[in-house]
């Protein structure tokens, strides 16, 4: 059976229809996630954020189009927290990690966890369904996992520090800003544990929406259809 061809386009979140046809890259950050066999985060971002809202965007007055700005951007932030959720429960659940690892993939599930619950509330009516995915083996072991654990949670601290400044309702914001910081101690937790220094440099760069689309695309974890899991005994999965 052919694997699922799904895959996102800029139109499915370029709400704004203005989003950059193509980012710089991070050459340290994309040396990283080709460490980790091009593993990272983010999910289906916005799977029912079709390309008609743009235009639906376009005739509503300045506060309206602000406010859907905002709504864009949590799903944007949701789904990157549903990539993650379900990724550390799998791993859990599969019982394939041990130690300090095992550890790490407890608390971070269980706070990836409160992140969705926190923006579906956030949300309300709003909130983007989450897509299903298939993880290729990375849960399965702790090498794969660690690797891409740490591509998963630098994408998501780079994605987070891009969408921050142009939230213009500041309930959002703060709910943002207080999720981003955690996931920033979580980069440097599991970067610790991948033996690779957790904080490089004194300044750290955001990840424009293309450049995370292009990851999350090239991973081919998101299948856009009903959840399922890559464990070959398939263990109870809600995610």
């Amino acid at each position: 059976m052919s694997e699922p061809t799904d895959t996102l386009a800029l139109a499915d979140i370029d709400v704004d229809g203005a989003l950059r046809e193509a980012a710089e890259r991070l050459p340290t950050r994309a040396q990283l996630l080709h460490r980790a066999g091009r593993v990272a985060a983010a999910g289906a971002l916005a799977t029912s954020l079709f390309p008609a809202a743009a235009q639906a965007r376009a005739s509503k007055p300045h506060r309206a189009k602000q406010a859907d700005d905002d709504v864009a951007i949590l799903n944007f932030a949701l789904v990157l927290e549903y990539l993650q959720a379900n990724f550390y429960t799998e791993a859990e659940r599969l019982g394939s990690l041990h130690g300090a690892l095992a550890e790490q993939a407890r608390v971070v599930g269980s706070h990836e966890r409160a992140h969705v619950k926190a923006l579906q509330q956030a949300l309300g009516h709003a909130a983007v369904k989450s897509p299903g995915f298939n993880f290729r083996g990375t849960t399965d072991s702790p090498d794969p996992f660690r690797a891409t654990a740490v591509a998963l949670e630098d994408l998501t601290v780079g994605a987070y520090k891009e969408q921050l400044p142009k939230i213009h309702s500041n309930r959002y914001l703060a709910a943002a800003v207080s999720i981003h910081s955690v996931e920033a101690r979580h980069a440097a937790w599991i970067r610790y544990l991948a033996g690779i220094v957790p904080a490089e440099h004194a300044f750290d760069d955001a990840v424009a929406d293309t450049e995370t689309v292009d990851i999350v695309n090239s991973t081919r974890f998101v299948t856009l259809h009903a959840p399922r899991t890559s464990a070959q005994h398939a263990p109870a999965f809600t995610g």
